[in-house]
């Protein structure tokens, strides 16, 4: 997808998200103490480092461990409201910053190892909607590779058009 797309979509998700933003930064502070906005340095296009922005969903100090370390259901990490924010991926929407600042795309763009620095990480993808956290972190590393070698505009379109109705349905959130 063209930046300019990148950049009017993030745009846009922000104005329509902003009620939702809010209400979120309410119950996140109503039920645990500490920042609303969860800053986690990533890796980005070309080895790149930037801060992903995300509505903090656990207890302040609950740091993952790793790269792909799972959040099984019932996880006594996340807070009461990280519950539900993270059912409908609604701690997500502030990755819309950073596809607005550049640091990502809508559509993510992750290849195989080292390749998946060629191109920026996305909100969402075709490993995304083929499983979501329900698939094994190899499983979702080759069907991103699929992606970076079949993506399209079209396809980019189709993803979106899943990646809907996965938010709905709340499958494949927990492994």
């Amino acid at each position: 997808m063209p930046r300019a797309a990148d950049v009017l979509l993030a745009a846009l998700g922000l104005i329509l998200a902003a009620p939702l933003l809010a209400l979120a930064a309410v119950a996140i502070k109503l039920t645990s103490r500490g920042p609303v906005i969860y800053r986690q340095r990533r890796i980005g296009k070309d080895g790149a480092h930037f801060d992903l922005y995300k509505l903090r969903t656990m207890q302040l100090g609950a740091d993952p461990v790793g790269v792909g370390t799972p959040v099984l259901a019932g996880d006594p990490r996340v807070t009461a409201a990280g519950r539900v924010l993270r059912r409908f991926s609604l701690d997500e929407l502030p990755n819309l910053v950073n596809v607005l600042r550049g640091d990502m795309a809508i559509v993510l763009y992750t290849p195989r190892q080292r390749r998946r620095l060629e191109v920026k990480p996305g909100l969402t993808g075709w490993a995304q909607v083929n499983g979501r956290a329900g698939i094994p972190w190899e499983e979702r590393i080759e069907l991103d590779v699929w992606y970076v070698d079949h993506r399209s505009p079209g396809l980019d379109l189709r993803i979106l058009g899943r990646t809907l109705r996965l938010l709905a349905s709340g499958h494949g959130l927990y492994g």
